[in-house]
């Protein structure tokens, strides 16, 4: 099994002015004469975490990490205004042409391969290749599986810890229920509803219990910008058109890819992946038996190792 490479820290870090008052945390590790590379993070609101340097070979890769509007270290901190899908592509175009770089691979999981997705369907002539983890189609229905109806048949007990915020009065849309408390003026009902949000997809995240990732996800500060940028994307669905994902699958044709999946993955189910894998075939689907959603479980952590090792073989 491949593990994560030893810990690295960055060479270089900046802060990235763009509109709405958001500014954003931009940090290089690894070569700086290497194949770029850019992580996406998750949520969208969750921020980077010191292990997504490790997935790659810092002697060939020049590694690029930014915390999303809103959330990590970039401020203002769980801030909506002008938080929409199109405006953290443009995002990732402006840290590109801030950085020097011409062409980068795209590095996603979760709300990062779907981020990853949009960005590339936008802007494919700057994608060298894609390496996804956890797809997240952000359809309705697979909003209505994690937040309404679907996931809660599989994991019962820790449902009805997401449901005790909302009144029963409420409950036939909880992630309307949830967005009132999160952008409402009562501070209390606000940060009680993100631990709660929060807490749910971090249990559901691994196929075995882990401490680590629930007491990430339960965190006051990852939990209120994850739950609010979370619900506000959600609400407006995602900002996307009806299944625009799959339905622009055609500008990824040419682009070398990999989709990583965990068998058991809760949050995100396989037939996300597969969906993507049928509309884009030239892309290599690999289901990991042992895992759940989470980037951290084993099986995950070496699949995604082998894919970036691999493209940096190809492009080196």
């Amino acid at each position: 099994m491949q593990p994560l490479y030893p810990p690295t820290e960055p060479w270089q870090t900046c802060t990235v002015e763009v509109d709405n008052g958001h500014s954003l945390y931009v940090e290089e590790c690894g070569n700086p004469h290497g194949i770029p590379a850019v992580f996406v993070h998750g949520g969208p609101g969750a921020g980077c975490e010191t292990y997504h340097r490790r997935f790659f070979d810092p002697a060939r890769y020049r590694i690029v990490l930014f915390d999303q509007r809103g959330c990590g270290r970039s401020t203002p901190h769980a801030g909506l205004q002008g938080n929409t899908t199109q405006a953290l592509v443009a995002d990732m175009e402006t840290i590109r042409q801030r950085l020097g770089i011409e062409r980068w691979l795209v590095f996603g999981g979760s709300w990062g391969s779907t981020l990853g997705l949009v960005y590339t369907e936008t802007h494919p002539e700057r994608v060298l290749a894609l390496v996804l983890r956890g797809i997240f189609l952000c359809r309705p229905r697979d909003i209505r599986w994690f937040y309404q109806d679907g996931a809660s048949f599989i994991l019962p007990d820790y449902w009805q810890d997401y449901l005790k915020p909302i009144p029963r009065a409420e409950r036939d849309d909880m992630v309307s229920a949830y967005y009132r408390r999160l952008t409402g003026d009562d501070e209390i009902a606000m940060h009680s509803a993100a631990r709660a949000w929060s807490l749910w997809e971090g249990r559901s995240s691994t196929l075995l219990p882990k401490a680590s990732v629930v007491d990430h996800f339960a965190s006051p500060a990852t939990a209120l910008s994850l739950a609010r940028i979370e619900c506000h994307y959600f609400v407006n669905n995602s900002f996307l058109e009806d299944n625009q994902i799959l339905a622009r699958a055609d500008r990824l044709r040419h682009i070398p890819g990999i989709i990583v999946h965990g068998r058991y993955d809760v949050v995100c189910p396989l037939e996300q992946a597969w969906a993507l894998h049928q509309a884009w075939p030239e892309a290599r689907l690999q289901v990991v038996a042992d895992a759940g959603h989470s980037a951290t479980e084993a099986g995950t952590v070496d699949a995604l190792v082998r894919a970036t090792n691999e493209f940096a073989g190809r492009f080196a």
